[in-house]
């Protein structure tokens, strides 16, 4: 192949220039993550919180920090241990014929009401609401 003429101001290997985004909050991102790639011999932990802080600086100029924060509180309550919860399986065939849901979604909405059918009910009737 014939390699095409190149502008003399361009070097081979060279990284390409940078461009700056048109609007400030898109400068700010490019700023927060150009800062997490900086490079020296400090000490980790002040780089590490440096590190965070401009992580978390491009996150919420992205808009993805409102996000997170939700999906943390979600996360939170996950890892939370379950406790167990005996539940009859009366009131699992109970919940299962008069809401029309599955019996593993019907144990796990009771366990979730302290095996309590009538607060169990309750709830899903509210919820669909």
């Amino acid at each position: 192949m014939a390699e095409e003429p190149q502008p003399p101001n361009v070097q081979e290997g060279a990284d390409a220039p940078d461009v700056l985004p048109a609007n400030a909050e898109d400068r700010k991102a490019a700023q927060a993550m150009s800062s997490l790639d900086t490079k020296g011999d400090e000490d980790a932990a002040p780089k590490k919180e440096i590190d965070l802080k401009a992580l978390n600086d491009a996150m919420k100029n992205l808009g993805v920090g409102q996000e997170s924060k939700a999906s943390t509180a979600a996360a939170k309550k996950e890892d939370a241990p379950k406790k167990l919860v005996k539940v009859d399986q009366a009131d699992v065939t109970l919940l299962v014929d008069q809401l029309d849901m599955s019996k593993a979604k019907a144990t796990e909405l009771l366990r979730a009401h302290d095996a309590d059918a009538v607060k169990a009910m309750t709830a899903w009737v509210t919820a669909a609401v």
